[in-house]
């Protein structure tokens, strides 16, 4: 058994965890059928593991060097790489607003997308009081680590660096996703408030 089959039947074993990570975190292992029909632009399949309520979903690639790197597809037609297994995938997605932090990052400067972190935390802090105790609760029972956001950053702004031109994700007529850094560097109207 693979570390992220482990992880998977973690989650599903163990409901509260399944919970929390479905409603906190955006990652629900019982959506795992969203995307069908993706796979990476060399044509090497994806295996989709878990979807969020908007639609998008995570998938695992081939193993690579024993780890099998995660990537994710917006429902919007975006989509890269995130991490290179699914335990540091995890650590993101419990540790960082990670897809706004991708959106607001001024074309992929990792110095935009610390500020967008920052202000993106004050903002889930307030809409999530418990944010804290819930992921830490969640890196517990996974076995993970609860890392710095400025960490965080880095590490996911490396892996959506590295998603061309190994990990584009296309369709089945061969439609290529956008890339997941975004050109903004904050919202467009009122910016950060």
């Amino acid at each position: 058994m693979t570390s992220s089959d482990h992880l998977l039947d973690l989650i599903r074993s163990t409901p509260e965890i399944d919970l929390l990570l479905r409603t906190s975190f955006g990652f629900d292992v019982g959506r795992k059928f969203h995307g069908d029909g993706l796979r990476l632009v060399s044509g090497a399949p994806l295996e989709p593991i878990a979807g969020e309520s908007a639609g998008g979903a995570y998938f695992l690639c081939a193993e690579e060097g024993g780890r099998r790197p995660v990537v994710f597809a917006s429902s919007e037609g975006e989509g890269g790489l995130i991490a290179d297994d699914l335990a540091d995938a995890l650590e993101i997605i419990i540790g960082l607003e990670w897809r706004d932090c991708l959106r607001f990052s001024g074309g992929g400067d990792v110095e935009v997308m610390q500020v967008s972190a920052q202000h993106l935390e004050r903002y889930l802090a307030r809409g999530n009081p418990e944010i804290a105790e819930e992921r830490t609760h969640v890196a517990a029972a996974l076995s993970l680590h609860v890392v710095p956001v400025a960490d965080l950053v880095i590490r996911l702004w490396e892996a959506a660096s590295r998603t061309e031109p190994d990990y584009v994700v296309t369709t089945d007529d061969g439609e290529a996703y956008d890339p997941p850094l975004g050109e903004y560097s904050e919202p467009r109207h009122g910016g950060w408030r």
